[in-house]
């Protein structure tokens, strides 16, 4: 049985298709259009007979054969509730309907968990935790982080996606390898609670493998060695959150 947010029953159209719900705006997770229709024919099932089921089971009279087909060619995607009646009909997890999860409410989703049991896990207000997940900034204390990552089963890679902190953390890379590593170590360990020491290795390590991708002679006539070096050093910073977690984790475990 999927469990469902008290926040998640009524129906939210972002298409053009008739809707009891007329505040519907909340985001989806992202649907994996191929898994759908796979696990239908699978089943031996048309369009229609899983437009029936919806229907017939789950309470949503709207839904149609063709809304299906739609669902299933990635022209729309499912609400959260079509997706959980979806999954019913499919025989199948929600977690199966929807692509690599990134926000927390997409974590949650995946695991059929409701907003009410993610906050009593973390030690927070339903009223608290909602509008952190709702916007993608989250503001928990370490203690309710290392909960949120219990409760939702995520890596550290994933949990600084889901809580927002990505983007913080490419900034200080980026400044870590293009100027001095020393200074970027200490807001790095607090942005992450990693240890000290282990990001002064790899901050270390990046440091010298960016400096060297840069530091191309400049002696063809053509200029051509300081192009490569510049595309080598773009595409470093690129790939540079990347760069980083395959150094800690070559270094441990998190």
């Amino acid at each position: 049985m999927h469990r469902r947010s008290a926040h998640e029953q009524q129906p939210q159209h972002p298409y053009p298709y008739p809707s009891p719900d007329p505040q519907a705006a909340a985001p989806t997770p992202p649907f994996n259009a191929p898994a759908a229709r796979k696990l239908r024919i699978a089943l031996g099932m048309g369009p229609e007979h899983v437009a029936y089921g919806i229907r017939s089971s789950f309470g949503l009279p709207y839904v149609t054969p063709d809304m299906v087909g739609a669902w299933e060619r990635g022209a729309i995607a499912p609400t959260r509730p079509e997706l959980t009646a979806l999954a019913g009909v499919l025989w199948c997890s929600v977690g199966e309907l929807i692509g690599t999860p990134r926000t927390l409410r997409e974590h949650r989703m995946a695991r059929g968990i409701a907003a009410e049991d993610i906050a009593r896990a973390v030690g927070l207000e339903l009223s608290v935790y909602l509008p952190m997940e709702e916007t993608g900034e989250w503001r928990g204390t370490d203690r309710q982080s290392a909960a949120l990552a219990a409760a939702l089963d995520l890596s550290l890679p994933e949990l600084v996606v889901a809580t927002g902190r990505e983007a913080r953390l490419r900034e200080l890379l980026h400044s870590a390898v293009t100027t001095r590593w020393q200074a970027h170590v200490r807001p790095t360990a607090k942005l992450l609670s990693l240890d000290r020491h282990l990001l002064e290795d790899v901050l270390r390590e990046m440091h010298t493998d960016y400096q060297g991708r840069m530091a191309a002679t400049l002696t063809w006539a053509n200029g051509t060695a300081a192009t490569d070096s510049g595309d080598a050093g773009r595409d470093y910073l690129d790939g540079i959150v990347d760069h980083f977690w395959s150094l800690v984790r070559r270094t441990t475990t998190y």
